[in-house]
């Protein structure tokens, strides 16, 4: 504080500031990026370690042996399946009630607000079959789930298979404490919502359902497992939720944990873990599935039905059984004997898991980083913003200093000619909100005009009218600040360049709070373009940085990132279809689940790339 109150010493810090601006700014740059390259090494990612006392240990003896059970199961869904041309609601309420368990259905529908055509799918309509065993040693105040998504064709018909062998053999032990739910939902996501909506009695998402006839306690933890083939040579686990939402670290372990003891191969992100930690491939290894991690959680999209409960605060999971070419397979015996342990674990839980992390990064299975070992990596990104900012006020001050001196001498008409209000900034504040604005709504509401005018589909006119408003909104803002004299004064454009740093600096702030890996990769992207956009330089290589770094640009260098990572590398024509694909998928996202990644970049992002735009082309 004497540093700052001491005119002498702020006048030095001040100069100090201006002098080493650039060098300053490029070396918090280099640090940032340096700091999240070195997340994958050892020292930064300790080993995970069970946090809850209550599932501290695998001492549990696995005793489930209905392997053929599970297979015979299987077989007969994929009949009736087959016989009814989707899942066989009949079939399995006849079977879980044969079971003893409480059975009940929900029909649901929702429609959708263009049609999807990955999915071919407008109007969609479905059931939910779910039943209850209920503790004996208990008062049905705490639950567990174990779901199952009924997907078209053969897919996970061994999933539902398990699911009800488990349901036989749990049935017949008496120490469960915890009801535990055996949900099979249809058509994926939308089912599962409409499941969980009805059972919180909530409706979030507008979709129409008859609701829940029966309920069990407050639901603790679920696992949603996906399974299609007799035999699983791994397991992949996934843990991003809707709006890059992780589960607690503890649930992740849990199953890791019994993984090993039952000698059952899992990855993440479909990658393996390394035993050799302290080589140079192990390190490219890691790096590849934390760049993977961090991809998925930033996308927003659930990679799993799972994601959606832990919008209610539910831990949750989801396991993909993988059958590949690897020389050692496991059967359903192997399989359900992990999930019994995993269940027996979570039956012992006496609160809900908290004890653990909530917000991490995941280079393997058995290591992990904190947010507070990578935080720092963001914040040196935001601190280029930040010292941006500080020169900018410094000039800025230098300038009404001036000003100030010009009018002490009588110079009163060239200081107020020289010194433009802050209504200069309203119109391009006003218009690049307005575009904003118009990219939230328009494609939706205009999709009908669209196909009128146009020979093009629902889906493909809002898509098409996205990038139509994106790219149109370039256009508008630069020459608004003319209409109001002074407006294009050096003051006027350096005005709106801090408050547009300021504006990006609060927005990715509060974003990497809730979305670490999309704060830091739309970082990584603006922050350099923001910090070095004038209306002075080279315009043309200026306003190259600018459009490279636009959130559309972003997204589709994360595709092709992804597709690189995973040694399935995309042409430029297919990594287009994919882009308009993902544009489409994140407006559904958004209207069907509640995603925030499409309201963010069009209402914020957006809008605040539009300033930086602007002032780049100040006149």
């Amino acid at each position: 504080m004497g540093l700052l109150s001491d005119p002498h010493c702020r006048r030095a810090l001040s100069r100090l500031v201006l002098r080493l601006n650039t060098p300053l700014c490029v070396l918090s740059y280099v640090a940032g990026l340096g700091w999240f390259l070195a997340l994958a090494f050892q020292p930064l990612a300790p080993r995970t370690y069970m946090s809850e006392n209550a599932m501290g240990s695998t001492m549990v003896e696995e005793q489930f042996l209905f392997g053929e059970r599970a297979l015979s199961y299987a077989r007969e869904f994929a009949g009736h399946k087959k016989k009814a041309g989707g899942m066989p609601v009949a079939w399995l309420e006849k079977t879980m009630w044969n079971l003893g368990l409480e059975v009940h259905r929900q029909p649901f529908s929702r429609t959708l607000p263009f049609p999807d055509e990955t999915r071919e799918r407008y109007m969609v309509k479905g059931t939910n079959v779910y039943g209850i065993l209920r503790a004996p040693r208990a008062a049905s105040t705490e639950s567990l789930v174990l779901s199952v998504p009924c997907s078209e064709g053969p897919h996970n018909n061994q999933a539902v298979g398990l699911m009800l062998a488990l349901a036989s053999y749990f049935r017949g032990q008496i120490y469960w404490a915890k009801d535990i739910i055996f949900l099979v939902n249809e058509h994926d996501l939308l089912g599962m919502e409409a499941w969980l909506e009805a059972y919180h009695d909530v409706n979030i998402t507008e979709v129409q359902s008859s609701g829940t006839l029966g309920r069990a306690g407050a639901i603790q933890a679920a696992v949603s497992l996906e399974l299609s083939s007799d035999v699983v040579t791994s397991f992949d686990v996934a843990v991003e939720g809707l709006n890059g939402q992780l589960p607690n670290l503890d649930l992740l372990n849990l199953f890791h944990a019994f993984c090993q003891k039952n000698g059952l191969l899992c990855t993440i992100q479909g990658k393996l873990q390394r035993s050799d930690w302290d080589s140079l491939p192990a390190y490219a290894h890691s790096l590849q599935t934390l760049l993977l991690m961090v991809l998925a959680q930033a996308s927003g999209r659930p990679r799993g039905d799972h994601g959606l409960f832990l919008r209610y605060r539910i831990e949750a999971i989801t396991l993909r059984g993988i059958n590949s070419f690897r020389q050692y397979k496991y059967d359903m015996t192997t399989v359900g004997k992990t999930l019994e342990g995993m269940f027996r674990k979570l039956n012992n839980l006496l609160e809900r898991l908290h004890q653990s992390y909530f917000f991490y990064l995941l280079p393997s299975l058995s290591r992990f980083v904190s947010i507070g070992v990578y935080m720092p990596a963001f914040g040196f990104l935001i601190l280029v913003l930040v010292l941006k900012a500080l020169d900018l006020w410094m000039k800025l001050s230098k300038c009404e200093a001036g000003s100030a001196e010009r009018l002490w001498d009588g110079d009163r008409a060239a200081g107020e000619e020289s010194r433009p209000g802050l209504l200069a900034l309203v119109p391009p504040l006003l218009i690049c909100h307005a575009a904003g604005l118009a990219l939230y709504f328009l494609p939706v509401l205009g999709q009908h005009v669209a196909t009128q005018h146009f020979p093009v589909s629902e889906s493909e006119a809002v898509v098409l009218t996205v990038i139509a408003i994106y790219v149109a909104g370039m256009a508008l803002p630069h020459n608004t600040h003319r209409v109001l004299a002074g407006g294009g004064s050096d003051r006027g454009w350096m005005t709106l360049k801090l408050l547009a740093l300021l504006y990006l600096a609060v927005q990715l702030g509060c974003l990497a709070l809730l979305n670490f890996s999309l704060g830091f990769l739309l970082a990584a992207t603006m922050v350099p373009a923001a910090a070095a956009v004038q209306p002075t330089g080279p315009k043309v290589l200026l306003a190259a940085l600018l459009v490279l770094a636009t959130p559309a640009v972003t997204l589709l260098l994360g595709i092709f990132l992804q597709r690189e990572l995973v040694e399935a590398p995309a042409s430029a024509a297919e990594g287009w279809q994919l882009f308009l694909a993902a544009v489409a998928e994140g407006l559904l996202q958004h209207h069907l689940y509640g995603s925030l990644l499409f309201p963010f970049l069009a209402l914020c992002a957006y809008p605040c790339w539009l300033l930086l735009w602007n002032v780049l082309f100040w006149k």
